[in-house]
Parts: structure tokens; C-alpha cells; sequence
């Protein structure tokens, strides 16, 4: 690992930006992992302190969407329940086999995601009839994105929020604040069960977890201020550069 004076502010700021991106449109994780595992950190142990310092940004963010009304917590009870339960089962298999059946197949799910979003311009500007009841959804897309963000993460905000969009009808502003209120719940969960395991370097989490609040309070404030219009693009440029790096990451 780099020299401590030079690490810890380099993580600071690659927390802050990560916290900005994910507050806004998901996909954090793509900026962290990365970060942790070039300072020669192992990949169970990145795992668990990416999980530790994301946390902090998850919970700033879904704290500010909560205060402002963007969320109500009472709505998401059993999505939060379904959330932790999945992920909690998908920390104890990360840790017990690798991902990269997983990691074959999420590019291709991205790249639906891309697609589907440019072929309906005016997804996610308001609220539309939803497609399942808030009770299926939950317990269908808590299970399975709890499960995904305890075995792997990056971009599950990206995948809570365009399921909130496409099976809820929720419009974008409103579908970012209840992810990350998910988000925080998988996070939490993961990050104590990677701390019961010993995976977690303190110094470098505490370092990003820094940038985490700053960068977070500072997103999910620009997102109610600006609404769904200033969130599209964003997502849809995170998620396509998502996809990109796991092809390149794939491919090459």
C-alpha cells in the first residue's frame, strides 16, 4: 500500500465523488471498489470496508430524502425487511464462493437498462400506473437486490432505481430517495456481517466514509432540488459508463 499521507486524502476524495454519483443515480461502487483494490487491498477485505464506507453515504442520503419527504418510511417496511434478509444471505455466500457468474451477466443487464431508458423518453418524469403491487415488488426486488448487494453491489442503486421507475411507476426523483433508503439497508447489513468476519481496514473507511457524507448530502440535495429532468441524464451516463469498464473489465 501507498504511503499513508498520500493514500487517506486520495481515498477522502474518491469517497466524495463516489457519494455525489451515488446519491444521485447509484453506481458508487464502481469508483470505490476499483480505488480500494489499486492501494493493494484484498478483494474480500475491499468488499467489507467498501460496504463500511458506503454506508455512511447511503445513510446520509436516504436521511436527507426521509427529512424532505421524498421518502416515507412506513411505504418501504417490507421492501427494508426483504432487503435485509437477501442481503444477508448474499454476504454469506460471497464469502464462501466467487462472483464470477454474477459478473458475467451483469454488462448484459446494464446494456438492457440502457436501452430500455433511450426508447422511452419520458421515463421516469412522473409518476405512472405501477405494474406490481408494492407488496410482490418488495418482496421480489428486496430479496434478490439485497441478495446482489451483499454478494457484489455496484450499481445496485442503478437497479433499485429503474425498478422503482418501471414496476412502480414512480418518477425518478422519487424512485432515487426510496433506493437509497434500500440501499442503506443492504449496506448496513453487509457491512456487520463482513465486521464479524474481520474484512474490514478501518483507516481507509473511515478516510472515505469523510468523503461519503460530503459527497452524499451534497447530491441528494441537488436531486429535490432539480427533479427528475436533472436525474435521467446522469443516470443513464453512469449506468453506460458502468458498462463500459465491466465489458472492459470482462473483455479485455
Amino acid at each position: 500500500m501507498i504511503n499513508p499521507y498520500i493514500l487517506y486524502p486520495i481515498l477522502l476524495c474518491t469517497g466524495f465523488f463516489a457519494g455525489l454519483v451515488d446519491s444521485i443515480a447509484g453506481g458508487g461502487g464502481l469508483i470505490t471498489i476499483p480505488a480500494l483494490l489499486s492501494v493493494g487491498i484484498p478483494p474480500h477485505i475491499t468488499l467489507g470496508t467498501n460496504k463500511f464506507q458506503s454506508s455512511f453515504g447511503s445513510f446520509t442520503a436516504a436521511y436527507y430524502y426521509v427529512k424532505k419527504g421524498g421518502v416515507i418510511l412506513k411505504e418501504a417496511a417490507l421492501g427494508i425487511f426483504c432487503t435485509f434478509i437477501g442481503a444477508a444471505i448474499g454476504v454469506w455466500v460471497v464469502q464462501k464462493i466467487p462472483g464470477k457468474v454474477l459478473n458475467n451477466i451483469i454488462p448484459f443487464l446494464l446494456v438492457a437498462i440502457i436501452i430500455y431508458t433511450f426508447t422511452r423518453p419520458n421515463l421516469g418524469e412522473i409518476d405512472i400506473h405501477p405494474r406490481l403491487s408494492k407488496k410482490v415488488f418488495y418482496s421480489v426486488f428486496g430479496l434478490a437486490l439485497g441478495f446482489y448487494d451483499g454478494f457484489f453491489g455496484p450499481p445496485v442503486g442503478s437497479f433499485w432505481a429503474i425498478a422503482f421507475v418501471t414496476m412502480l411507476g414512480f418518477n425518478f426523483t422519487k424512485a432515487t430517495g426510496f433506493a437509497k433508503v434500500m440501499n442503506f439497508t443492504s449496506n448496513m447489513v453487509s457491512f456487520f456481517l463482513f465486521l464479524i468476519g474481520g474484512q474490514i481496514i478501518f483507516a481507509a473507511g473511515i478516510s472515505m466514509a469523510i468523503g461519503q457524507v460530503l459527497g452524499a448530502k451534497i447530491g441528494s440535495g441537488l436531486v429535490i432540488r432539480k427533479g427528475a429532468k436533472f436525474i435521467r441524464p446522469i443516470f443513464i451516463t453512469v449506468v453506460i459508463l458502468t458498462t463500459l469498464k465491466l465489458l472492459a473489465d470482462r473483455f479485455l
